[in-house]
């Protein structure tokens, strides 16, 4: 009988079953890994399975499509008169505006007028406490009495010395004393004139008249205050009628501007709305500045409109368009019609065949100003020829279209513009140049 040791008792249980736990582990990841695979292949094959089924009914869906006609939406080319004008942003002004001041320091009386009320010149708007001023005029007017009763006495004194004096009684020396007191009441009694009219001035002052007609604003002191003479702002007047716009042109484009301002003596300016849509009003171009600013390269206009509606406000922004001149028979296309493509600019034209069936094809046109919604054309197309403004991304030459007439659009029908720094020459039958944004200016196109 052998006793065995513990070690070796442990390699008899055990050492069988350690050695095949590798081959184990390697079948284990080859399985894993097949399964991986597989499950990758499947997903794969499901994808592409889908594509090919959504490029099937893609191919089915554009043969369906093909024999469709395309709709778009039309509108006729227009032959009427044209302005032609240059554009730029402008900031509403009033004609005059007056910050009122009191020119006396007292306490301010109850107002007498109404926070947004049409003044008119020389009419009282507020009023100091007069009664210190009252009281200074009066005390004007008593030193005047007192030096006026003076000379009085003098002169009489004067006519006596002057009797003695031929009578050998009293020496030159003591008349001559005396004709020089009355000299001084005479020069006493001047002053105190003097005194009563600036107290009557500063009694006048009191109340406080508009200078101006126009709008009266907030008012920017309570009744009551203690006011300081020419200094503190009680409220301020604009004058609303007329009214004035400040804007400014590039400097290449203040020579034709002036040419025509001193040819014609005036020039029409129209006011559109910040969005260059509305039409507020037309007023005149008044002057320029003396000098262009060096900093922008620009410069600064006034023009003045009646502003009788009162539709322009201080500190609006508006857009100007300055008519340079008007083309009688012009060919009007909205700007949407406008395509761009290798061989330059065209348009789509639908054409009505013999059956009725309308087609569409591509019309080169050559541009001659364009502004905003509205761009003026040289040639390419006849007056009452219909034109697509809408659906031509998905046209070609000769397709078949379903056509619907477009509603005309809100913009600033009948004026196309050139302004822009750059731009060609405003009046130029063709236009010259291509168009940019100048400082004041809208961008805009120019081709020729």
């Amino acid at each position: 009988m052998s006793i065995e040791s513990p070690q070796e008792s442990e390699q008899t249980v055990f050492g069988n079953d350690a050695e095949p736990r590798p081959h184990k582990r390697t079948w284990l990841r080859v399985i894993i890994y097949v399964a991986v695979i597989g499950a990758l292949g499947f997903v794969g094959w499901r994808i592409y399975q889908n594509q090919q089924a959504a490029a099937a009914t893609t191919v089915k869906q554009a043969a369906a499509l093909a024999g469709r006609p395309v709709p778009v939406q039309v509108v006729p080319v227009v032959q009427q008169p044209m302005p032609i004008f240059l554009t730029a942003l402008g900031t509403v002004t009033p004609y005059m505006s007056v910050t009122v001041k009191a020119r006396v320091s007292g306490q301010l009386l109850p107002v007498r007028f109404t926070e947004g009320q049409e003044v008119r010149q020389g009419e009282t708007i507020l009023e100091i406490d007069p009664k210190p001023y009252q009281a200074a005029l009066d005390q004007a007017k008593g030193t005047l009495a007192h030096d006026e009763a003076l000379l009085k006495n003098a002169q009489a004194e004067f006519a006596r010395y002057k009797a003695l004096f031929a009578a050998g009684v009293v020496s030159k020396e003591t008349m001559d004393a005396d004709e020089a007191q009355v000299g001084q009441y005479q020069g006493a009694i001047e002053s105190d004139k003097a005194g009563i009219e600036n107290a009557q001035l500063q009694l006048s002052w009191c109340s406080i008249q508009s200078p101006i007609n126009g709008r009266i604003g907030l008012r920017l002191v309570d009744p009551g205050n203690i006011i300081t003479a020419n200094t503190t702002n009680l409220v301020i007047i604009n004058q609303f009628r007329p009214i004035a716009v400040y804007f400014t042109l590039p400097e290449n484009q203040l020579p034709q501007v002036l040419a025509k301002l001193r040819t014609d003596r005036q020039m029409p300016a129209d006011a559109y709305d910040k969005g260059d849509v509305q039409k507020l009003a037309t007023g005149q171009l008044l002057t320029a500045d003396n000098s262009i600013d060096t900093t922008t390269g620009t410069a600064k206009l006034k023009a003045v409109f009646s502003n009788e509606n009162e539709a322009m406000f201080p500190n609006q922004f508006v857009n100007i368009h300055l008519v340079m001149e008007d083309r009688p028979n012009a060919l009007v296309v909205p700007s949407a019609a406008i395509q761009s493509g290798l061989q330059g600019s065209f348009v789509w034209v639908v054409n009505t065949g013999d059956k009725g069936a309308a087609t569409a094809s591509m019309a080169p046109v050559k541009i001659a100003l364009a502004q905003g919604q509205m761009t003026i054309l040289d040639s390419g197309v006849t007056p009452g020829q219909k034109i697509v403004v809408d659906g031509a991304d998905r046209l070609r030459t000769g397709a078949q279209v379903l056509v619907s007439q477009a509603r005309q659009s809100g913009g600033a029908p009948g004026a196309v513009g050139s302004g822009g720094q750059g731009g060609g020459h405003a009046g130029a039958g063709s236009g010259a140049g291509q168009g940019g944004q100048g400082p004041g200016s809208h961008q805009h196109k120019e081709q020729q």
